[in-house]
């Protein structure tokens, strides 16, 4: 795996994207030093924490382990092993969605129980249409616990 240090330009141009993405203002400061792996991960830390996918920036579950800021979506205890493996995220297992979900945006899928991300994913519908709806496709799973970003050490 090729691994560059990123310049405090590049890191600039980082932050803009995730400033315009998550309305995060300065996530990496002057003292972080932030690497790209095989051009498509962002480390620092000693971690992997954001990605791109599509050429969109998303965070990995590592960091909203620590700092979970998107919007979430919760799931029921029986649709958590479908998401754990990568499948995308059908109506009826939806408990709850936070106000403000749109159409197109990076959401945090939680479990119930425990509150925790399993998931990250992109929304199919805003929250007015989805809360109507009793089945279909509504999340399309990008980011996974156990899956190929996860893994990275």
């Amino acid at each position: 795996m090729k691994q560059s240090t990123l310049s405090k330009k590049e890191i600039k141009e980082i932050n803009s994207d995730i400033k315009k993405i998550y309305g995060i203002e300065e996530f990496f400061d002057k003292t972080n030093n932030v690497f790209l792996l095989d051009d498509e991960y962002v480390m620092s830390e000693g971690m992997v924490i954001f990605f791109y996918h599509e050429e969109k920036l998303i965070p990995t579950l590592h960091l909203l382990l620590k700092d979970n800021f998107l919007k979430k979506i919760e799931i029921n205890q029986g649709a958590i092993p479908f998401i754990a493996k990568g499948a995308d995220l059908m109506r009826p297992g939806i408990t709850s969605i936070d106000p403000g979900v749109k159409e197109g945006e990076i959401v945090s899928i939680i479990d119930d129980q425990h509150n925790k991300p399993i998931a990250v994913g992109e929304t199919l519908f805003s929250k007015e249409e989805l809360e109507p709806m009793e089945a279909g496709k509504v999340v399309l799973n990008i980011h996974h616990v156990g899956d190929e970003v996860w893994n990275i050490k």
